[in-house]
C-alpha cells in the first residue's frame, strides 16, 4: 500500500476515533466515570497507535530486506556467465539474468509472467528452442528429479553453441508444482577441448599401439611403466610380464651397470639420446635394437623416459654381409693384379732350387724347406685366383657318396699322421646331386682337413650324409677337437682371418664361396673344448639364374 494512503487512513481514523469516542462517552457514560474512561481511552489510543507504527515499521523493514535480497539475487545471477531462469509452477518466467535475455534476444521484452511459447514470438532466432523448453520442462516435472541435458543453439552468425542445462523442479508440501530453476552453461569450448583431447589421445594411442617399433616408457628408477604390443612380436616376451619390472631384468649383465647413468643422462641433457643394445630373444637368440630415448616432461618436471627401439638385427647382418663381400671384392681385385705376377717368378725360383738340390747334397734340408714354402705360396696364389676369377660353372650330375669317399681316401694319410680316425655314415641308396664336382671336392677337403687338424690325438671325425628331403641334401662333419669360441665363430669366412698359426683364412673363404655358387648354406655349431659341427646343405637340382645369397 502507498505510504500517502496509509497516512491518510491513519489521520481519518484518528479523527473518527477521537470525536466518536468523546460523543459516546458524553452520551452513555455516567458522570463519575467519565474521567476514568477518558484516561482509559487515551491509553488504548496510545497502545493502538504504537502497535500501528510498529506494524508499519516491521512491514517496511521486511519490504526493504526483501528488496535487498532481490537486488543481491539479481546482481548475483546477472554476474553469472551462465543462463539462469526462475519459473513458477505453470512455467511462467519470474526472473532471468541478463545473459539469458541476451542469449534469446529478449532484452527489450517484458518477460514476467509469460511462458516460453509466448516469448518465442519475440525471439527472432531461438523461437523453436523456447518452444522445446516447455516440452523439456514438462518432462522434468513429470520425472520429479533434477534433469541434465545438452542443448544446441544456433547463433545469428551460424555458430553452434552447446549448453549443459540443469533443471531443478520445486514442489509444495502438498506435492503441487511450486516452480522451476534452470541453469544453462555454455560448454562449447569445453566440448571442443574434450574432443581435441580425445582425438589427441586416439592419435597417441594409434602411434603407440600400431608402431612397428618397440615403444617403451620408464620411470626415473628404471621401472617399465608401459610397452606397446610390438614388444611381444620383436622379443617374444609378454609385455604384461615385463610392465612393472625394472628394465635391468631384460638387459644382459654387461648393460645393467650403465642403466642409472643412462637415466641421468637423458634427464639432464633433455634431448634425444640414441644407442644400440643387444637383448636376448625369448627363444635364446640375440636381437639388436636401435633405441632413441627422450624425457617425459610434465608441468616442467621430468617424470620419466619414453623411447622407441627399432629391430635392426637383419640390417646389421646385411651390413656385415656387405662388409664381407667388400673384403672378398678387395681380395679378388688384389688377386687378379698380383697372382699371375707372383707365379711367374715362383716357377723360376722352384726350377733353380731343384737344380741346386741336384748339384748340392750338403744343403738338402734347406732346399726341401724352400720348396715346401714355395709350394705353400703357390697354393695360396691358387686360392686367390679362385676368388678372383668369375666362375662360369658347368654343373653335372655326380654321386655325393663317391665325391666324399674320394676326399676321405685323399685325406686318410693326413688323418693317420694326426692319429685321427675318419668315420662315415652314408645312406644305402645313391644321392645324385647337380654340382661342379671339383669345387665340391675342394669344399669337402677344406672342411674335413680343418676337422682333422682341430681334433686331438686319438680323436674322431664323423661324416654323415642325411637322407635327401625337399630337394636338399645335408652333409654334416663333426669333430671332437678344441672347438671355436663365440667371438671367432662370428668371423669365420672372413679373408685372412684364421686361428691357425700359419693359416691365411682363405680356405674357409673359398669354401663359403663354393657353397654360395651352389645355392646352398653352411653353418658352424661349436663350443669351446667340445668340438665343432659343420652342416652343409646343398640343392639336388640347380637353378642357374637364381643364385641364393651366401648364408653363414
Amino acid at each position: 500500500m502507498d505510504k500517502k494512503k496509509l497516512v491518510f487512513i491513519f489521520i481519518i481514523g484518528s479523527i473518527i476515533w477521537i470525536f466518536g469516542s468523546n460523543y459516546l462517552i458524553q452520551e452513555f457514560v455516567p458522570s463519575p466515570y467519565i474521567g476514568i474512561v477518558d484516561r482509559t481511552k487515551e491509553i488504548f489510543y496510545i497502545i493502538l497507535t504504537g502497535s500501528f507504527i510498529y506494524f508499519s515499521y516491521s512491514k517496511q523493514r521486511e519490504l526493504t530486506d526483501s528488496r535487498e535480497d532481490q537486488q543481491r539475487l539479481s546482481t548475483l545471477i546477472n554476474s553469472m556467465v551462465d543462463f539462469v531462469n526462475f519459473k513458477d509452477g505453470e512455467g511462467r518466467w519470474i526472473e532471468a539474468n541478463e545473459f539469458g535475455l541476451k542469449l534469446f534476444g529478449l532484452e527489450a521484452v517484458d518477460y514476467h509472467g509469460k511462458k516460453d511459447s509466448e516469448l518465442a514470438n519475440y525471439s527472432e532466432h531461438h523461437g523453436d528452442a523456447l518452444r522445446y523448453c516447455e516440452i523439456s520442462d514438462e518432462e522434468t516435472w513429470n520425472n520429479r528429479v533434477i534433469t541434465r541435458i545438452e542443448e544446441v543453439l544456433i547463433m545469428p552468425n551460424g555458430e553452434a553453441r552447446t549448453f549443459d542445462t540443469i533443471k531443478v523442479p520445486l514442489f509444495n508440501p502438498d506435492q503441487s508444482r511450486q516452480g522451476l530453476v534452470i541453469i544453462g552453461r555454455d560448454i562449447t569450448e569445453k566440448r571442443e577441448m574434450a574432443e581435441q583431447l580425445a582425438k589427441s589421445q586416439q592419435q597417441y594411442k594409434s602411434l603407440f599401439e600400431y608402431s612397428p617399433d618397440i615403444v617403451y616408457m620408464l620411470d626415473l628408477n628404471g621401472t617399465i611403466t608401459n610397452l606397446n604390443p610390438h614388444f611381444d612380436l620383436i622379443t617374444g616376451f609378454k609385455r604384461e610380464e615385463m610392465i612393472g619390472q625394472n628394465v635391468t631384468q631384460l638387459l644382459p649383465k654387461n648393460y645393467k651397470k650403465f642403466v642409472p647413468h643412462f637415466i641421468q643422462s637423458v634427464a639432464e641433457e633433455v634431448k634425444p639420446i640414441m644407442y644400440e643394445i643387444k637383448i636376448p630373444h625369448r627363444n635364446g637368440t640375440c636381437i639388436i635394437l636401435q633405441c632413441t630415448s627422450v624425457p617425459i616432461i610434465v608441468n616442467g618436471k621430468i617424470s620419466g623416459i619414453i623411447g622407441y627401439g627399432r629391430d635392426v638385427t637383419t640390417l646389421r647382418k646385411a651390413e656385415e654381409q656387405l662388409r664381407r663381400t667388400e673384403k672378398l671384392s678387395v681380395v679378388g681385385e688384389l688377386s687378379a693384379s698380383v697372382a699371375h705376377e707372383i707365379r711367374n717368378p715362383l716357377t723360376s725360383l722352384r726350377g733353380f732350387i731343384q737344380l741346386l738340390q741336384m748339384e748340392d747334397e750338403k744343403h738338402q734340408f734347406y732346399y726341401r724347406i724352400m720348396l715346401d714354402e714355395l709350394d705353400r705360396i703357390n697354393h695360396i696364389v691358387g686360392e686367390l685366383l679362385l676368388l678372383a676369377k668369375p666362375q662360369h660353372l658347368k654343373f653335372s650330375k655326380a654321386d655325393i657318396q663317391k665325391l666324399l669317399n674320394d676326399v676321405i681316401s685323399l685325406l686318410s694319410t693326413e688323418a693317420i699322421y694326426h692319429n685321427v680316425q675318419i668315420v662315415s655314415f652314408f645312406p644305402d641308396e645313391k644321392v645324385i646331386i647337380e654340382c661342379e664336382p671339383n669345387q665340391l671336392k675342394q669344399l669337402f677337403i677344406n672342411i674335413i682337413k680343418n676337422a682333422i687338424e682341430a681334433s686331438i690325438k686319438g680323436g674322431m671325425v664323423e661324416i654323415v650324409i642325411h637322407q635327401a628331403q625337399s630337394n636338399q641334401v645335408m652333409i654334416t662333419v663333426n669333430d671332437t677337437g678344441c672347438g671355436i669360441s663365440k667371438e671367432r665363430l662370428e668371423k669365420l669366412g672372413e679373408p685372412f682371418y684364421s686361428s691357425k698359426e700359419k693359416g691365411t683364412g682363405l680356405g674357409l673363404t673359398v669354401s663359403f664361396k663354393i657353397v654360395q655358387t651352389h645355392n646352398g648354406t653352411i653353418r658352424f655349431n661349436s663350443q669351446k673344448n667340445q668340438g665343432t659341427s659343420v652342416d652343409i646343405s646343398l640343392p639336388l637340382l640347380q637353378e642357374i639364374k637364381k643364385n641364393a645369397p651366401l648364408k653363414i
